[in-house]
């Protein structure tokens, strides 16, 4: 009698995304997220671009505050880390060939974190990588797709292996202007102006870059999104990092071809200040004027 075996196999379609939860300022068993409703709309835009259906904006947001709740004892205390969240959506179903999945699986993963780097708050290094690119144009560099991190793996490794915290990707085409790090943002400041590389298709639009271009503004800065060569960079006074994970992560250097450049970093820096004003927000400690955090009771 033969056996009827149903095999189910992830296929190559799998985007995720990330956020925290933090517990309120002041306020006994309640706890804060921040824009996760941007964090859906990222998902939908992916999953357009990956062939996906996705959950809706509504869907999403009720499905990360059920698993807050659900794993609120592992939430840190207040000022000492937050709960990430990794939403995962997944081809799944019983196919092998090249097509979209015939069904998808939505489910979401929660740990407590502290600091990304294992500087902490202190300023960190970075490489610039030259032969090693993260994206391509026509890709999917500006998606949360799965495919576009175990590709920098590599370079990263190495990196870490010669002392600095991560790499900074030059764009594929011409290898002049910067993109972003392994799993973050990238601004920088030279004479009271910030830039930061445009979102043209390589890059992924974060969340916490788009909340710190508008609180940069919100303080009389210029900021501009554009390309931004390696000669802007080694010209900069200030470089910083931005991401969910890192939060404002200021830079106290980039190597570029075995030479090293430094940058300002301190308390009187802008990095600081932006760190500042978007964690007091995040975790309830200064007033949200401008409706990012969901609170969750």
């Amino acid at each position: 009698m033969a056996a009827c075996v149903r095999t189910y196999v992830l296929d190559d379609q799998g985007l995720f995304e990330g956020l925290k939860a933090y517990r309120a300022a002041n306020q006994q068993g309640s706890y804060m997220l921040f824009r996760p409703e941007e964090n859906a709309r990222r998902m939908q835009h992916g999953a357009e671009r990956m062939c996906m259906p996705s959950p809706s904006v509504e869907q999403f947001v009720h499905a990360v505050k059920q698993t807050v709740l659900a794993n609120r004892r592992w939430v840190p205390p207040q000022g000492k880390g937050a709960l990430y969240i990794r939403p995962l959506l997944i081809g799944s179903g019983p196919i092998l060939g090249l097509a979209p999945a015939p069904e998808y699986t939505f489910l979401i993963y929660a740990a407590p974190v502290g600091t990304y780097f294992k500087e902490g708050l202190a300023p960190i290094n970075l490489v610039v990588e030259d032969s090693i690119h993260r994206a391509m144009p026509g890709g999917t560099g500006g998606v949360k797709t799965i495919t576009n991190y175990a590709p920098v793996l590599k370079a990263q490794m190495d990196a870490k292996s010669r002392g600095f915290t991560d790499v900074l990707y030059l764009d594929a085409v011409h290898k002049t202007y910067l993109e972003e790090a392994s799993s973050c943002n990238l601004f920088i400041v030279k004479d009271g102006v910030v830039a930061t590389p445009a979102t043209v298709g390589t890059i992924l639009p974060g969340i916490t870059r788009k909340s710190v271009i508008e609180l940069a503004r919100d303080r009389g800065y210029q900021v501009e999104e554009r390309l931004v060569s390696i000669d802007d960079l080694v010209g900069a006074d200030e470089v910083f990092c931005t991401g969910t994970a890192v939060v404002v992560a200021p830079v106290s250097s980039v190597t570029y071809h075995g030479q090293r450049y430094e940058f300002r970093t301190g308390h009187d820096t802008l990095s600081q200040t932006l760190h500042t004003t978007l964690t007091s927000i995040q975790m309830g400690l200064a007033e949200d004027k401008k409706g990012w955090t969901v609170a969750i009771d």
